[in-house]
């Protein structure tokens, strides 16, 4: 007999003597640790290795980068190969939370989808929501395994029937990885958000089945390639590789909420609130004191900065539709959610584009208990045929109409223009904001620098009259027009400065007071603690409106 071995590891360690017999308990414990192990291994080391030489990870290489922690994976050895049948779900505790997760293994039957791991996916999915978890998942599939015939789409109606289920109840995260076509393209888009990396395709069909049907060449990258997808919207953010992509979504999950009845994290802050902001002052002093006046674009991101914690914010569809920004960030540790206009693009007027970005935003703030903050410089919606033709008045209805319905503390900071409909839009007192603050800056009219031609009419009528009375006199064409320019310039300064500012709007309660720049984040700070002071974090309720 051999001497047993014992230590603090394992003070029960057992040897045996060389010629003892197995029996029934030994043979069901090699059944069990290689039924553990098989779903590890994937398709095998072939496979794994093809995956590899396509700068893509495995499944459980994936699941590795969003946690340390041991996963708690659920239904290890689901399907009739005891595989876990091309596809991993699990709980795994990331930064401390627990949160649902899923993965495709492409190294078996290419990820694809049939009526059991669907089912398999389906209850992964339910359990989120009923626990109020969030869910990440990891798209990498070739869609329906085509030898399962109608399993193949029962198993993405029964997914997608879970994932719909699920909205508005948990906020999810997808990822896209690999080549995903079909139903693998239509199930992540069901989720709060997508994420999509270089080197990857997702779409209804492949370029192969586009040059069968429509006769076109079109390239994968073309087609529905990240470039595509995050200049309309269909994903959210774009990253370099895989790697950027997960770590991308840990750092969204830390703005996000468990479910749609708590707050998002709140993380104290070393950030002093009520710190001056120099750089604040010097943003808008060197805009402001340009040669091109009030007329002077820029970057709202910079501005963002200056409010947040630590400068941080995460913006969301950064690919489209710059004249308005939407982002997470944190003030005094609470999370809000930014919508600001960007007069860096398009002078920040507010189109279809803008509208449909701003509008899907807005509603996410609002199912899940964030407070907003809206950031206004526009100069209006944007008008023209084009926009007209494309239904802007719809689009810019259901901005409005989200506004409107928006349940969550929100605050209001103008900055320079605020003009028109857009002003009636973007979260006046009169939609439902809880405080409206605005700059020295501001300029808050039914119209801009056209609306001399209405409140001078008269006055604009004489002095074209006098030009031309000028011209008939004799006087040179020249010096008509300089003396008739000087006038009219005259009216502009004096409609932009006695009509264009926060004066008026002061008078009427619809702007609370003046906040100098250099104080905005400490104004905001102590606003937001007192309403989320007051907020109570609760599902949504009342009646359902008809329009998104």
């Amino acid at each position: 007999m051999e001497t047993m071995q014992y230590s603090l590891n394992n003070p029960f360690k057992e040897s045996k003597a060389p010629d003892t017999k197995t029996g029934i308990y030994d043979d069901a414990l090699k059944l069990g640790k290689e039924l553990i192990e098989k779903p590890l291994l994937g398709g095998g080391e072939d496979r794994i290795r093809v995956q590899h030489s396509k700068n893509r990870m495995t499944v459980w290489e994936r699941i590795k980068v969003l946690t340390e922690e041991e996963p708690n994976i659920t239904y290890q050895n689901w399907g009739p190969n005891l595989d876990g049948a091309s596809i991993v779900t699990g709980i795994l505790n990331i930064k401390g939370r627990d949160v649902a997760v899923y993965g495709h293994d492409f190294t078996l039957r290419a990820g694809s989808m049939d009526a059991t791991n669907g089912s398999k996916l389906a209850r992964l999915i339910q359990m989120a929501g009923t626990h109020g978890i969030p869910l990440i998942g990891m798209n990498d599939s070739a869609g329906a395994y085509v030898p399962a015939g109608v399993g193949g789409l029962d198993g993405y109606s029964e997914a997608f029937t879970a994932l719909r289920k699920i909205s508005g109840v948990v906020p999810s995260v997808m990822l896209m990885f690999g080549f995903n076509a079909g139903g693998g393209a239509y199930l992540p888009r069901q989720g709060s958000f997508m994420i999509q990396c270089d080197g990857t395709f997702f779409g209804l069909t492949g370029p192969g089945v586009v040059k069968s049907v429509l006769g076109e060449d079109i390239s994968a990258e073309d087609l529905g390639g990240p470039k595509v997808h995050g200049q309309s919207g269909v994903v959210d953010l774009v990253t370099g590789d895989e790697l950027g992509s997960l770590r991308t979504a840990i750092r969204l999950l830390s703005y996000l909420p468990d479910n749609n009845h708590s707050f998002a994290p709140f993380y104290p802050t070393s950030d002093p609130v009520d710190r001056f902001i120099y750089e604040e002052d010097i943003l808008f002093r060197k805009t402001f004191n340009s040669p091109t006046g009030m007329n002077t674009p820029f970057d709202i991101t910079l501005y963002l900065q200056q409010i947040c914690d630590h400068g941080e914010f995460f913006e969301l569809q950064p690919q489209r539709a710059r004249n308005i920004v939407t982002a997470f960030g944190r003030i005094g540790g609470h999370v809000v959610g930014f919508l600001a206009n960007n007069s860096a693009v398009s002078s920040g007027q507010i189109d279809i584009g803008a509208s449909r970005k701003g509008t899907r935003f807005v509603r996410f703030c609002n199912l899940y208990n964030i407070p907003m903050v809206f950031v206004e410089d526009t100069t209006g919606f944007l008008p023209g045929r084009d926009q007209e033709h494309n239904g802007i008045v719809l689009e810019g209805r259901k901005l409005l109409d989200s506004i409107i319905d928006l349940r969550t503390p929100r605050l209001t900071l103008i900055i320079r223009n605020a003009f028109g409909g857009a002003y009636a839009t973007f979260n006046s007192y009169f939609t439902g904001a809880s405080m409206v603050f605005a700059l020295p800056t501001a300029r808050i009219a039914v119209m801009g620098p056209a609306g001399k031609e209405y409140v001078y009419k008269d006055e604009i009528t004489g002095i074209q009259k006098e030009f031309q009375a000028n011209v008939k006199k004799g006087m040179s064409e020249k010096e008509a027009i300089t003396i008739r320019d000087s006038k009219l310039f005259e009216i502009g300064q004096r409609y932009e400065k006695e009509l264009m500012n926060p004066k008026e709007a002061l008078s009427l309660g619809s702007v609370s007071s003046i906040i100098l720049p250099g104080y905005t984040r400490n104004v905001l700070s102590k606003n937001l603690n007192f309403l989320m002071s007051k907020y109570k974090p609760a599902e949504m309720s009342g009646p359902q409106r008809e329009f998104e």
